[in-house]
């Protein structure tokens, strides 16, 4: 025959008993309890991240933790965005003199973060 065509069948059953029984054998051999094949090992750094994707978002203690308002990633993009449009009306109206008192804006700014980061750690 020229052609050999096997028709395919849908278990759903099968096919989650098959990923399940991968599965404890994948971690089985993480923890190594089985001996690691070679074609296994392949599989086995492939596919562990798999059942890491999400196991730590889950901690109890990242939720209870606060962040500092400075380390706010919404407020850091505000500032960037004032310095943004600040520039651009600044050069219309008084010239290219406005990107110095930017630059000092920028540096007085960064000097303020590090004093505090500074004082939080002395504390």
């Amino acid at each position: 025959m020229r052609f050999e065509i096997k028709p395919r069948y849908y278990d759903p059953v099968k096919e989650e008993i098959e990923q399940r029984t991968a599965q404890i054998k994948r971690e089985l051999q993480a923890e190594g309890a089985l001996p690691i094949e070679d074609e296994d090992e392949d599989n086995l750094r492939r596919n562990y991240g798999g059942s890491l994707r999400g196991a730590f978002s889950s901690g109890s203690q990242l939720k209870g933790r606060k962040t500092s308002s400075l380390h706010s990633a919404g407020l850091i993009r505000m500032v960037i965005f004032i310095l943004l449009i600040g520039g651009l009306f600044g050069y219309i109206y008084y010239g290219p003199e406005v990107f110095y008192i930017l630059l000092y804006a920028v540096m007085g700014i960064f000097g303020f973060t590090l004093l505090l980061k500074l004082r939080r750690k002395r504390n």
